[in-house]
């Protein structure tokens, strides 16, 4: 063995220089926690969710496929031929076929007057109520409120004061309770929100942090700031660790652009340049990213309703391809191609991903030598392939040999193996 020529005392220099960012990346960038994050959130307008809401709109979502000649059919329109596709959504749509549900009392909403959101409020808390009660809502469920712009901002407090309180005053707060801050434009409003998170805390005794939310990214101000900054990666890191995900506006923003209404959509470049932001902001930091939504709708006369269903297929499929995970949802027929478009990604990269991690596991010779990080990525995508439904804990263990609880702790950097010895 080769002697050393840095001393002890030099290393320990070293770390003592490094402690504050050493400390930084833990306290900044811990990444992921390995919560669930769902494929998709669908929104609907507050007054209209009932505690049989996820139910009907599985329903509504078999009765648009069944019009256009059923599951199969429509992946074979979409051009999709992974023979268990079908079967799988089919699954998904009967036993959960909304994974993200948020009433909204926004955009979706508008403005009724203080009586009539108030009251609507307090419907929203009761349907909510049992809906959790008796199983039959998403895993995720919550309101987004107005935003903190100055017209709104007392309204929109009231409103999320209102649903929370009743929520505490009915029973625990639903495991997958998500809140929606709207229309942020700077860190300044994101700290108003914790604030009010904070001081709904400590009205309700609720315990520290309880109360997360996430952010909506609808305004050019808050990608590139006056100061020549990017105002969404520092609103990430004066939230006090309670921003869950970055959700992309798709209309708002490009209208604040002026972009014309016919060309506003989820792949304009303005689009991809704001959601490539948003994805260097989040990296590192274990909140989530979401894309938005398409206001192109699968209803109507069967041309049209095929065609959109080819158009939102593309669009999920073009934000997975880039690393986002998640979509909005505004129609019950959007969920057929939601989750054939998810699943038919999930499988289509499945048996490749499968195999490599195998080899990495198992220290198979092939020829790609693929690095720790890679086999965190390729685990990753298995395992959200499994949460979703699309891949099943059988074709894991034929394809990769492995568990899917091995899956998990290497997607999650706890490795349940040791590192292949070209790798360490």
């Amino acid at each position: 063995m080769p002697s050393r020529s840095l001393s002890d005392d030099a290393l320990a220099s070293i770390d003592r220089r490094l402690a504050d960012t050493d400390a930084l990346l833990a306290r900044e960038f811990p990444g992921d926690d390995g919560r669930r994050q769902p494929v998709h959130t669908v929104y609907l307008p507050a007054d209209r969710f009932t505690p049989e809401t996820t139910r009907e709109w599985g329903e509504q979502a078999f009765a648009a496929a069944d019009a256009a000649g059923g599951l199969d059919e429509v992946a074979r329109t979409l051009g999709l031929d992974d023979r268990d596709l079908p079967d799988l959504v089919r699954r998904k749509l009967t036993e959960e076929p909304i994974e993200d549900i948020r009433l909204d009392f926004e955009d979706g909403y508008g403005d009724r007057g203080d009586d009539a959101e108030d009251a609507d409020v307090a419907r929203a808390v009761d349907a909510v109520t049992k809906a959790v009660a008796n199983g039959s809502t998403a895993p995720f469920i919550g309101i987004r409120f107005k935003c903190f712009e100055a017209p709104t901002r007392a309204r929109g407090l009231r409103t999320l004061d209102l649903f929370v309180s009743g929520l505490v005053a009915a029973g625990p707060l639903p495991e997958g309770l998500t809140i929606t801050l709207p229309k942020v434009t700077t860190a300044g409003q994101v700290e108003a929100m914790v604030d009010a998170s904070r001081g709904l805390e400590t009205a309700l005794g609720l315990g520290e942090r309880r109360l997360r939310f996430e952010v909506q990214v609808e305004t050019p101000q808050v990608i590139l700031g006056a100061d020549g900054t990017a105002p969404v990666a520092t609103l990430l890191h004066a939230a006090d660790r309670r921003v869950t995900s970055l959700h992309y506006g798709t209309y708002d923003y490009s209208a604040s652009l002026g972009i014309a209404a016919q060309y506003q959509s989820m792949e304009h470049p303005a689009a991809d340049h704001a959601k490539n932001v948003m994805q260097l902001a989040v990296a590192g930091t274990g909140v989530h990213l979401s894309d938005g939504s398409t206001n192109i709708l699968p209803i109507g006369d069967p041309a049209h309703v095929a065609d959109a269903w080819r158009l939102h297929a593309r669009l999920v499929r073009r934000h997975l391809e880039r690393g986002i995970y998640q979509g909005w949802d505004l129609h019950p027929a959007q969920l057929v191609t939601r989750f054939l478009a998810t699943y038919a990604f999930c499988r289509d990269g499945f048996p490749a991903a499968a195999t490599r991690l195998r080899n990495y596991v198992h220290r198979i010779d092939s020829a790609i030598l693929d690095e720790p990080a890679t086999a965190r990525a390729l685990a990753s995508f298995i395992h959200r392939g499994v949460t979703c439904g699309a891949v099943t804990a059988a074709e894991v263990a034929s394809a990769a040999e492995v568990t899917v609880e091995t899956v998990r702790d290497l997607a999650l950097n706890r490795p349940t193996i040791t590192q292949p010895e070209e790798t360490r």
